[in-house]
């Protein structure tokens, strides 16, 4: 088999995917009897009318594996009535006995890995490894909540406005039902990960995947069941977005989206109107900067990562390589080659063999070429890539490298979401940092330098909500105890961190005064209450109290 790459035609050997029959061939453990059984989990045809089932395709060979139900508006509103009801019983048990729940869903999750990671591919077309790691984070966000929520959701006693004799408690109380509406590039990460502190946090929760990746995200559903979580208490549905979408957010307490920029703008309004809380982790515009002292050997490595990994279908994936002058041209051409023979890896199988992988569709591949193609027709230079490999798969296409763009060219300004990068030269740092920052986007970063002090005074200037120093993405989105979120139209709000776990939750401010001094006291002027308010600030203040 052939692909395009870098004007050359490399060889490269990929296992068949298909039968002679034309349908799709899955791993052994992938019967049709769980493909059946996780389907079945889905809230569909019971509270309305039948909707249309949609066709799951495995992305490899683009065959259809089965048909996943659709939920109506009225299914929606009975699966959210149902975890409700579920919901008042789970709240009222003990933290403790929640989170024993998780204990057991920690090690099954972890388990249950290869499971996973085929039920991704089927529905993604990322590669083995990159499965793998994704099944990895929802027990990484479990073990750190299981560790922290009990500090974290305890209730706290404060002084009250008047020292001794009152006092003022924060509780932190769960919403009720939240929704988590995940996408399809980490849909099984997102999906658990989002969901995983809600629960904890006390609430039942409306689950809405993407159609495409949906039975991952069912088998990790079944799986938390198995731990122990209570019947009805974490729903499923699944339908296309403006089909069910505003009917979730209408009987919902609070939305968790992940996704384009435009549908959080719709999500948020929406949530608005309803008077919920929303957090929107949404799309980017990544750079990363390298400054002139930088290894390149440190560099390269781990910039086709951070492009490249999972086909460059990662929210904090770069875009945007700016390399000092001194640097630029070795950089380019070890890039090149990199990107060139990670293409030659590419593999449409269920083992760890390839190390680059599909898009998720053909429809968003061609949206990524459709990109590609208007820089090339406005005079940009691909230096390697720019083609589709449909001898691989369907989806698949190839690692590119840019130069040239400019800022006529849809790649410079929109979100591509593929294995799609531009390189940019630069001499100025103070420039260098205004192009980084000239963008609506600012979701993560990235700075490269030998001197740790010098990169961090250049991230301090930049606008993200994820900067990386030495690392492209994995360092911020890993660290489950940090706040991770986007500025700018990048989002609103943030997962993981105390943050990721109190957002699901209602601050609740209960007030105690044990003597009653807090009252106009009778027949008393108030020119005389004024003043010994004032005495009492001024003397509290001196003293620290206050």
């Amino acid at each position: 088999m052939t692909a395009v790459t870098g004007g050359k035609w490399m060889e490269r050997s990929a296992m068949e995917t298909t039968t002679q029959d034309g349908t799709a061939t899955l791993p052994p453990r992938i019967t049709k009897a769980l493909i059946d059984r996780l389907t079945g989990m889905v809230a569909a045809g019971a509270a309305g009318e039948k909707r249309e089932p949609y066709e799951m395709i495995e992305v490899y060979t683009g065959k259809a594996i089965g048909s996943l139900p659709q939920s109506s508006p009225e299914d929606v509103v009975a699966a959210a009535a149902n975890a409700r009801a579920a919901q008042r019983e789970w709240a009222s048990w003990p933290l403790s006995r929640r989170l024993a729940v998780f204990e057991k869903a920690h090690e099954l999750l972890l388990a249950e890995h290869e499971t996973i990671a085929e039920l991704i591919q089927i529905g993604n077309g990322k590669t083995r490894r990159m499965a793998v790691e994704e099944s990895c984070d929802v027990p990484m966000v479990v073990s750190h909540y299981l560790k922290v929520a009990k500090r974290v959701l305890k209730p706290v006693r404060r002084g009250g406005p008047m020292p001794i004799i009152t006092t003022s408690t924060e509780q932190h109380r769960p919403k009720g039902v939240v929704a988590v509406i995940s996408p399809w590039n980490f849909p099984y990460a997102i999906s658990l990960s989002d969901s995983v502190p809600a629960l904890i946090a006390g609430n039942g929760v409306v689950l809405k995947p993407d159609n495409k990746t949906a039975l991952c995200v069912l088998y990790g559903v079944e799986l938390l069941y198995k731990a122990g979580l209570p019947r009805g208490l974490l729903q499923v549905v699944c339908g296309g977005g403006p089909d069910v979408g505003p009917t979730i957010i209408e009987n919902v307490d609070f939305v968790m989206f992940t996704g384009s920029t435009a549908t959080g703008r719709v999500i948020g309004e929406l949530a608005g109107r309803n008077l919920i809380g929303c957090s929107l982790e949404l799309g980017g515009k990544n750079p990363m900067i390298v400054l002139d002292d930088a290894d390149l050997d440190d560099v390269i490595p781990n910039a086709v990562f951070a492009v490249y990994g999972n086909s460059g279908q990662a929210c904090m994936h770069i875009e945007r390589i700016y390399v000092a002058d001194r640097l630029y041209d070795e950089f380019v051409r070890r890039f090149v080659a990199a990107a060139e023979e990670l293409g030659a890896k590419a593999g449409a199988r269920y083992d760890y063999t390839p190390e680059f992988g599909s898009l998720a569709s053909v429809d968003h591949m061609e949206k990524v070429a459709a990109h590609v193609e208007d820089a090339r027709a406005k005079g940009a230079t691909v230096h390697t890539g720019g083609v589709p490999m449909t001898d691989v798969g369907p989806a698949f296409y190839a690692p590119t490298v840019l130069t040239g763009v400019t800022a006529d060219m849809l790649h410079a300004t929109m979100e591509t979401f593929g294995p799609v990068a531009t390189i940019y030269r630069y001499s100025d740092e103070r420039d260098v940092i205004r192009q980084a920052n000239a963008t609506t986007y600012g979701l993560n970063a990235s700075v490269w330098s030998k001197d740790l002090a010098h990169a961090r005074r250049v991230a301090d200037r930049i606008e993200a909500g994820n900067i990386n120093i030495n690392d492209g993405y994995v360092t911020t989105y890993s660290s489950k105890g940090t706040p991770s979120g986007g500025v700018k139209q990048s989002g609103v709000g943030a997962r993981h961190g105390d943050a990721g776990l109190l957002k699901y939750t209602d601050t609740v401010n209960v007030g105690v005064q044990k003597i009653q001094v807090m009252t106009a006291r009778a027949r008393q002027p108030f020119d005389k209450q004024l003043r010994q308010t004032l005495m009492t600030l001024r003397l509290m203040r001196k003293l620290r109290i206050r």
